[in-house]
């Protein structure tokens, strides 16, 4: 065993292994991260299949503030390079994923991060520190060990015949290959209508099939659901174009003498029975899930999700596995199908404050704060000043907030603080969280049906019923928050009436400071 065992061993380097690299390069501690491939980011050298990336990439807000811009710009890592921000990278709205790859490459060399190449890791066991072992045999020590590996294993629902079936990452995307065909797509995601829209032009029937209701992104505001961008194959559906989507389980997937398949479906819907349906091709979109083959027993962490992700604390942390932390897309446990933890956007603020936890819990360094004064005024202009700037709440919404303690006349301010972290800085002590969140029920209601009310803009008595994206302050006492504060919903995102959003903040601080006793 090394004497000197390293500070980190961060596994994997797509955008949340280079992130945390980042931010461990810049506090000066000792970290190796491990890559299997010959170059950040090999993951995008693949995926997704069709080359079109569904994160945006806005270039031109009309601002020039840098941290309003990253609410529209989803694929910038995080840094203090100006010129290492993607939209410098592409000027398409929805980019190439060849661009990710040349950014992610320029990013590690530009920051100079410690990377080992070549090396996959094969096995992850704790003796005593961690010892991480790759494939070509070199090993690497480490007190603590990140995982931040992506989801790189498809995840196959236990279907008999399915492994006849061509899979996602492997199927042909050239569309002459399916001329006349009769192809049946598996899933009811992305991955699934980016298939089939690319065979529109060539399948004589395509069919999507799954037993869950699509649900669309535009209306759930989980950016992981069916997005615009691939969805126009729901047009030749419902225009009766030849292509169908099936509400039901695949039961059966046989394959024939000659090379077609026929697939038994088990409809959902009441009036219907399972039915027997030939295709040509099928090809399996069900995503995909974290590998967990790497772990030696008793260094195995929990799964979570029916077994897609590791099982997280609110530090990133195995629930069982002391010391092993998580980063990047294999997080969405934690808002799993809700946020963006599973995204560029979302993550790399969990990125930052999983590093803010580690560098409180391990190298004895505060999570930053700013000083004020404990008075409602003051409180109430600095939770609007950051409203109105924040991307890190915007896109991490419900899951990051910023949190007000108060000691007598000083009130401290932390910045994208996990709401239910149950240490440093918010512990069982009480404070006010200030998050980003969608009102109840948002994803039940169509936010195009002029005949669905909604508060008016001005009217914060009754801001608690918004459904779109608005601020929350909640007062929190040991144990449980104990008062909720919304602040109106507004389309321009501007919280800084006077009369409709600050007088009513301010009030609230009043009164909950007031009401706990010194």
């Amino acid at each position: 065993m090394a004497d000197n065992p390293l500070d980190y061993v961060v596994i994997g380097a797509g955008p949340a292994g280079l992130q945390l690299g980042h931010f461990l390069h810049k506090s000066g501690r000792s970290y190796v991260i491990l890559e299997a491939g010959a170059a950040p980011g090999l993951f995008f050298r693949t995926f997704p299949r069709h080359r079109t990336l569904i994160s945006i990439n806005k270039k031109h807000t009309g601002w020039d503030d840098p941290e309003l811009n990253l609410r529209m710009d989803w694929n910038s890592l995080l840094s203090d390079d100006p010129e290492l921000l993607f939209t410098r990278y592409s000027d398409r709205y929805f980019p190439h994923a060849d661009d990710m790859v040349r950014y992610l490459g320029d990013f590690a060399r530009s920051c100079g991060l410690r990377i080992e190449y070549g090396a996959q890791v094969a096995r992850v066991e704790r003796p005593g520190p961690f010892v991480v072992t790759a494939e070509d045999g070199r090993t690497f020590e480490a007190r603590r060990v990140v995982v931040a590996t992506g989801v790189s294993k498809p995840n196959i629902p236990p279907i008999p015949g399915i492994e006849t079936a061509d899979l996602y990452g492997d199927a042909s995307i050239d569309p002459a290959d399916y001329t006349d065909q009769r192809v049946l797509i598996i899933g009811k995601g992305n991955s699934a209508f980016e298939t089939a829209d690319n065979l529109v032009e060539t399948a004589a029937v395509i069919h999507v099939a799954g037993p869950r209701s699509v649900r669309l992104a535009w209306r759930t505001h989980y950016v992981g659901h069916l997005r615009a961008i691939n969805n126009s194959m729901l047009d030749t559906y419902q225009l009766k174009s030849q292509n169908a989507v099936l509400d039901g389980h695949v039961r059966n997937i046989e394959r024939q003498p000659d090379g077609t398949y026929l697939v038994s479906v088990a409809f959902v819907r009441v009036d219907e029975i399972t039915k027997d349906i030939p295709y040509d091709r099928v090809i399996v979109c069900t995503g995909f899930r974290f590998d967990d083959s790497i772990f030696a027993p008793g260094c195995r962490p929990a799964l979570a999700c029916d077994g897609r992700f590791p099982a997280l604390t609110p530090a990133y942390e195995s629930v069982d596995v002391p010391g092993l932390y998580f980063a990047g897309t294999i997080t969405q446990s934690r808002d799993f199908k809700q946020g963006t933890s599973g995204f560029i956007h979302g993550f790399r603020y969990g990125v930052r404050a999983l590093h803010r936890v580690l560098e409180s819990r391990h190298h004895g360094v505060s999570w930053p704060a700013q000083e004020l004064p404990a008075d409602p005024a003051a409180l109430a202009a600095a939770v609007v000043a950051r409203i109105n700037r924040t991307s890190a709440l915007w896109q991490q919404f419900g899951l990051l907030a910023d949190v007000i303690t108060l000691d007598g006349g000083t009130a401290r301010y932390y910045e994208e603080v996990p709401y239910d972290l149950r240490e440093h800085p918010i512990g069982e002590h009480g404070h006010f969280s200030i998050t980003l969140e969608y009102g109840p029920g948002h994803d039940k209601v169509d936010p195009f049906d002029i005949e669905v009310a909604r508060p008016g803009q001005g009217d914060a008595a009754r801001a608690h019923e918004g459904h779109y994206l608005h601020p929350v302050v909640r007062h929190h006492l040991p144990g449980q928050p104990v008062a909720v504060h919304h602040v109106t919903e507004n389309l321009e995102n501007e919280w800084d009436s006077p009369e409709v959003h600050v007088e009513p903040l301010r009030a609230f601080f009043a009164r909950r400071t007031a009401a706990v006793p010194a």
